[in-house]
């Protein structure tokens, strides 16, 4: 799924330092163990990890009272995907297009008086 939300929850500093913390320790974190591991206030925190959620980076599951957040590989994996398609289905119909005409001396003159 290729949405705009994605881009705007990985568009921001703050959250792409919560995912790569995510990828690099590979297991569920808590909000205070993130909080504590960037030096930002908890419910900044949680406020990022929220929009990363419904984003659909993040899942979160409920362990006792304590909520963990990991990466939802797939889902992202999937979004990461379709970007690159995109991209290529872009670059592929730009090379198939017409070239354009590179302007010559007497196109740039049109227009100007003697």
């Amino acid at each position: 799924m290729l949405s705009h939300q994605m881009f705007r929850a990985l568009g921001d500093p703050t959250r792409i330092r919560l995912v790569d913390l995510l990828a690099e320790r590979c297991r569920a974190c808590s909000v205070s163990e993130l909080a504590d591991c960037l030096d930002v206030d908890l419910s900044v925190v949680s406020r990022h990890l929220a929009l990363l959620r419904a984003a659909g980076v993040l899942r979160a599951a409920k362990q006792g009272r304590t909520v963990l957040y990991e990466i939802q590989f797939d889902a992202l994996a999937e979004s990461l995907r379709g970007i690159a398609d995109a991209l290529e289905r872009a670059r592929d119909d730009f090379v198939s297009s017409a070239p354009c005409t590179p302007s010559t001396d007497t196109d740039s003159e049109k227009g100007t008086a003697p």
